[in-house]
């Protein structure tokens, strides 16, 4: 199935926590505004679409102790939900329709993945990224990432 990358809003860590830390019966993320992909993950995947959109260096983002921090961990890591930084939330909720495709074909042209992706499925993705975090910001909420392999 292969692992699974679920982006998500939430108002602060403790509620991202909650995602995936529940106390009911429900499935992780019930109750949150969400989406899932395959093959995009935050830590290294999403790197260079940061960068891009942030105008970052990379080897600036990778080092910033912030971000994609550790909110919640279950079992030895069998799921964890990590922070996306507040700056690429912004620079998401800022970005138009040509930022975001622009950003899509550069990406696609990165060393990031083994296979070279399809840019309109990284523009898709960023679409998507984009939607959530302007409802994040709107709501006064962060981004996170539940992952779960």
């Amino acid at each position: 199935m292969g692992v699974l990358f679920n982006y998500y809003t939430a108002a602060d860590d403790r509620a991202a926590a909650g995602a995936i830390v529940r106390d009911d019966d429900e499935p992780f993320g019930t109750g949150y505004d969400e989406f899932t992909v395959k093959g995009i993950d935050p830590m290294v995947g999403l790197l260079p679409a940061e960068s891009l959109l942030t105008g970052r260096p990379e080897a600036q983002l990778a080092a910033d102790p912030g971000r994609n921090r550790l909110v919640a961990m279950l079992e030895d890591g069998e799921i964890v939900a990590l922070t996306i930084p507040d700056a690429l939330r912004d620079a998401l909720t800022a970005a138009d329709h040509h930022t975001l495709t622009a950003a899509g074909l550069a990406w696609s042209r990165s060393d990031t993945f083994d296979m070279l992706p399809d840019e309109a499925h990284l523009t898709e993705f960023l679409e998507q990224l984009a939607a959530l975090a302007r409802r994040a910001a709107s709501r006064g909420h962060h981004l996170y990432c539940w992952i779960c392999p």
